[in-house]
């Protein structure tokens, strides 16, 4: 039922982009009526694909599907932002119209009383018939009307061929090059009450993975590459770990096993969102035959004698009241570790924070993509609850740490939010 509610939602909002579109670019290129056919069945088809690419799982072979998904998807998301790009170039557009429409009724206003006084009978320079001796004595003999400046409709045209450049430009570039431009984000971050044999423990973090149609052995290599150049005490796996098909389960446990001998502290892991989408149980037996300690709402030790600081993990918001017994509880994952140890929490979605701020020194979390497609700008500071987008946040004395994620959700794309795994450096306070 929720597929087909945000399926529809989908297919009428980039349906009304879509004709908008449709319009805007059969004006600019002068299409013929067949040429503007062929653009609209182009339209329609990328919109459709992608929306019931879901469906074809199993009937088509795992690379057609791929590819056909691919160009559905740089298609609709080039619609998407090139309707964005062509709002604004028509805002402006309407703008100037109105300000000249007002500065030609402001001159007309004007205009009256200096012909009273141009066209006084009697005056010099008026005519015999009241008319002024400069004007023409015939209509026919008048002056026809200059036309509409070039350069004014060069700069119109510029406008909104620019507009679809840069939109279908950015989506090409987020589908082919975006999504696997990964980064290493570093970040020092104080620990009250840490150890001193602890200052400089790195926790390297991977999130929202999605392990899919998009994300399998060649991006695992990567993610494995990453870690391994982090060098982190601990490698930390927070949510999102396999996108919508369980059989995926299987690349998991084989990720999670590979990253195991990168730290000596090996793999903690927690469920997100799209884990309980593709079934909970297959992804948490995944990470137990991979190696992983998992922590939904669990707590667990990490050092010895010499310093230790308590790791704890809680399941996903999204879990609690649609899974019995699901959802964040952290006071369960509290009661498995001392309560004098400083306290770091895995939570996949960062509106918790409010919640654990004054129980954890640090929570580090994902599911936010960093708004995954950010053209120009980051629509999701404006949406995403207390503008928990990406990097580091505060609340009295406890941190927040918000990973981009190192897969994609929805279109195969990242403009301006490139994948990261990031290297979290405990710092004794």
């Amino acid at each position: 039922m929720r597929f087909v509610v945000v399926s529809l939602i989908l297919l009428v909002v980039l349906g009304a982009l879509g004709l908008y579109v449709h319009r805007r670019a059969s004006g600019l290129l002068g299409l013929s009526r067949r040429g503007r056919r062929v653009l609209a069945c182009l339209l329609a088809a990328g919109v459709l694909a992608m929306i019931s690419a879901r469906l074809w799982r199993g009937v088509l072979p795992e690379g057609v599907l791929r590819g056909v998904v691919l160009v559905s998807s740089i298609l609709s998301l080039g619609v998407l932002l090139s309707a964005a790009l062509l709002a604004i170039v028509d805002l402006g557009h309407l703008i100037a119209r109105l300000g000249r429409a007002a500065l030609g009724r402001a001159r007309a206003a004007a205009r009256p009383a200096d012909a009273d006084v141009a066209h006084r009978p009697g005056e010099p320079g008026a005519r015999e018939d009241g008319g002024d001796a400069g004007e023409p004595l015939s209509p026919q003999l008048a002056p026809l009307a200059p036309p509409a400046l070039p350069r004014r409709a060069f700069l119109a045209n510029g406008a909104v061929g620019s507009a679809f450049l840069i939109g279908g430009g950015s989506a090409v570039y987020g589908a082919l090059v975006g999504r696997h431009d990964y980064v290493i984000e570093e970040v020092a971050i104080p620990i009250p009450g840490l150890p001193r044999s602890l200052d400089g423990f790195t926790i390297v973090q991977l999130s929202d993975i999605h392990l899919g149609l998009f994300v399998g052995e060649p991006q695992m290599r990567a993610a494995e590459d990453l870690v391994r150049k982090a060098r982190g005490d601990l490698v930390v796996m927070t949510g999102d770990l396999i996108d919508f098909n369980p059989t995926y389960a299987e690349h998991l446990g084989r990720l999670t096993r590979r990253l195991g001998p990168l730290a000596r502290e090996g793999v903690a892991a927690i469920p997100g969102n799209h884990d309980h989408f593709a079934g909970i149980d297959a992804a948490l037996d995944a990470l137990e035959r991979g190696g992983a300690r998992v922590l939904s709402n669990r707590g667990s030790v990490v050092g010895g004698a010499g310093g230790a600081f308590a790791l704890l993990g809680v399941d996903d918001v999204w879990a609690r009241g649609r899974v019995p017994g699901g959802g964040p509880d952290l006071r369960r994952a509290l009661a498995d570790v001392p309560g004098d140890l400083p306290r770091v929490l895995l939570c996949h979605n960062p509106v918790f924070f409010p919640d654990a701020a004054g129980e954890v020194a640090l929570q580090l979390s994902g599911h936010t993509h960093g708004g995954q497609v950010n053209p120009l700008v980051r629509p999701a500071d404006l949406v995403l609850p207390h503008g928990y987008v990406a990097g580091l946040y505060k609340r009295g004395s406890a941190h927040l740490y918000i990973n981009r994620g190192f897969g994609t959700a929805g279109p195969p794309a990242r403009i301006g939010a490139p994948p990261e795994v990031s290297r979290i450096v405990l710092v004794a306070a």
